[in-house]
């Protein structure tokens, strides 16, 4: 039994998500990119997993000795932002934003609701896309009083208050 990619996606997208940038650091070298596919995997030891497109361009970067990589969870009001690292190819992404350096060396986005400073534990292909699961070393909740920025209907949503 098949499915068509369209009826995957269709039924996917009717699952809320929140908005995340995943960044990696490398040497000089620093990529980010927006993620909806962000997971807990365990509370003892902290884990937690990203699920990236093996053509994206952070993948070298997760791939190598000592990697890491930062899970930044945006606010409602970053929309823009989850735009800029979704879409933006030819230009520096980060050129947009408050960065700073996590204790791994991973972009953090200052204003960010939380983010996760994480070490790659391990990676597992999986389809077109790549598992990896991050020990975290780091986190902090930056904005506990703001909405997160939600993903549903193939769009952007803003939590109503319950």
């Amino acid at each position: 039994m098949s499915i068509s990619s369209q009826a995957y996606r269709d039924a996917l997208s009717r699952f809320p998500a929140g908005v995340c940038i995943v960044t990696a650091r490398a040497g000089d070298k620093r990529h980010g990119m927006t993620v909806s596919a962000f997971v807990s995997v365990s509370a003892s030891p902290p884990l937690v997993a990203v699920v990236i497109d093996q053509a994206h361009a952070i993948n070298p970067l997760l791939r190598g000795e000592r990697a890491c990589f930062a899970v930044n969870v945006l606010a409602h009001d970053q929309r823009r932002l989850a735009d800029r690292f979704a879409f933006v190819k030819d230009e520096d992404r980060f050129l947009e934003g408050r960065w700073s350096r996590a204790v791994t060396g991973a972009p953090i986005l200052s204003d960010a609701l939380a983010w996760l400073d994480c070490e790659v534990h391990s990676a597992q292909p999986a389809g077109s896309h790549t598992i990896y699961v991050g020990a975290v070393r780091a986190s902090r909740l930056v904005r506990p009083q703001d909405a997160p920025l939600v993903y549903w209907k193939r769009g952007y949503r803003r939590l109503a208050p319950g």
